[in-house]
């Protein structure tokens, strides 16, 4: 039985902030997002279809990349969360759900 990708979308987002903020090393944050992105783009492609898949990638990468300055409004760790958690409720809906 595969996992679920809800989780690891939203968990990679907040485990790849978490991983960079304690080693220093931003690359090896990016590392953990890639890993969980790449994962869950074979799963959406696979369950949901090229389409929701590219969607759902567009989502996650955007949110990442609207965190930073989501941050700077409401600080890092409510901006990590809010993204996180967008990213991974979408996955559901999308591709988990059914």
């Amino acid at each position: 039985m595969a996992v679920p990708t809800a989780p690891i979308a939203a968990g990679s987002l907040v485990g790849g902030y978490l991983v960079a903020r304690e080693s220093g090393v931003r690359p090896l944050g990016g590392v953990v997002l890639a890993a969980g992105g790449a994962y869950c783009t074979r799963r959406w492609a696979a369950t949901s279809g090229p389409a929701a898949a590219a969607g759902l990638l567009g989502l996650y990468l955007a949110g990442f990349g609207a965190s930073h300055p989501l941050a700077k409004k409401i600080g890092a760790w409510p901006s990590v969360l809010t993204v996180a958690a967008l990213s991974g409720a979408a996955a559901f809906v999308v591709s988990d759900r059914s």
